[in-house]
């Protein structure tokens, strides 16, 4: 039986390809699911004569298609377009600075062909170490806190076996997932609003309100080569993004009981914006959704999620955790104020939803 074709969705920036996208190739081309079965598409995503050449000259197989403002979800959706258009089944998209076991396209293809309602299925994703040897998680499936951040689940934690296809209750990572074509084409990939950050919550939340389930496929291994780092563009796009994402998800009456708790965070992030220096950049955030273009954009995207299908408030709350938990930012006031106040606030209004 002829396997389906699958199409690998890369998207460069800069130097990216220089650093990572050899070992990569190295780990793809010893998949197990065949060569002749999947297609590579690198997005040029801030194009130069320089990048595409060094893209060209380290993998000639792919397609190679150039962007030019670095936009992270526009860059998604022309991969995935293209692979479609090509006779795709299947779209994966997955990070350059990776390596990958040699069944990890073979376990994500079998998630989702194992389990009919099932739009996404990610990968089990281990941070990377040379010798492979003493591995660790990154993450099994991503949460969502109730205040808009993504965060990891199990970071840092042995890895240890999982049987079958457990079910992600939040969101599935952007490292490395596959999707049907047909769940791209119902929720209309990635909202390019996004441009960066918060892009797989997005787009997971859409295919969970079009009614698919995510998964995780545990078998499905992939070495991430992980690397926290902080800038200005990356805390703007971030913040403004959680906020975004808040807006264009959340029911009328869950978005009025948060939005006290939303204040309050707001403003405590005010001050650590003024202690860490990026005072700036909070402002812009702000004045973002204070500008009247922003507000009708955000009424017309909540419009269009409503066709999409509904949860009710209590289902949706489901989705959402009350524990901030990422070991890169933990902290003495977050472990013992900021949550246990966070987690008694959560369990109040999940009593009135």
């Amino acid at each position: 039986m002829r396997k389906a074709k699958v199409g690998i969705i890369l998207i460069n920036y800069k130097d990216y390809a220089n650093r990572f996208l050899l070992d990569f190739k190295k780990s793809l081309n010893q998949q197990d699911y065949g060569l002749e079965n999947l297609q590579a598409y690198i997005i040029d995503n801030c194009a130069s004569s320089e990048s595409l050449k060094a893209l060209h000259s380290i993998y000639p197989e792919a397609e190679i298609i150039p962007r030019a403002n670095g936009n992270y979800s526009a860059a998604c959706n022309l991969g995935c377009r293209r692979a479609i258009l090509d006779g795709c089944k299947y779209v994966v998209t997955v990070n350059m600075d990776t390596e990958l076991d040699s069944s990890w396209l073979t376990e994500l293809v079998k998630g989702l062909e194992d389990n009919p309602d099932t739009g996404i299925v990610q990968s089990k994703v281990l941070l990377y170490q040379s010798d492979k040897t003493e591995k660790k998680i990154n993450t099994l499936g991503n949460v969502i806190h109730f205040l808009g951040f993504g965060t990891t689940t199990s970071y840092q934690e042995d890895d240890y076996e999982i049987n079958g296809y457990p079910e992600i209750r939040g969101y599935a990572s952007g490292c490395s997932f596959i999707a049907r074509r047909e769940v791209f084409s119902d929720i209309n990939g990635w909202n390019e609003e996004y441009f960066m950050y918060h892009d797989d919550i997005e787009f997971s939340l859409k295919a969970i309100f079009s009614g698919y389930k995510i998964r995780l496929a545990p078998r499905s291994c992939i070495y991430h080569k992980y690397e926290f780092s902080r800038s200005v563009k990356m805390l703007y796009f971030m913040e403004r993004n959680r906020h975004l994402l808040i807006s264009h998800f959340y029911p009328t009456k869950l978005l009025f009981l948060v939005l006290p708790a939303l204040a309050i965070m707001n403003f405590a992030m005010m001050f650590y914006a003024l202690f860490k220096g990026w005072f700036k950049t909070w402002l812009k955030v702000n004045f973002y959704f204070l500008n009247p273009l922003s507000i009708i954009k955000i009424i017309r995207t909540r419009r269009k999620l409503k066709k999409l299908g509904r949860l009710s408030n209590s289902d949706f709350s489901e989705l959402l955790v009350a524990k901030l938990e990422f070991l890169e930012i933990d902290n003495f006031l977050l472990r013992y104020l900021g949550n246990p106040l966070l987690e008694l606030y959560w369990r109040a209004v999940k009593k009135i939803i």
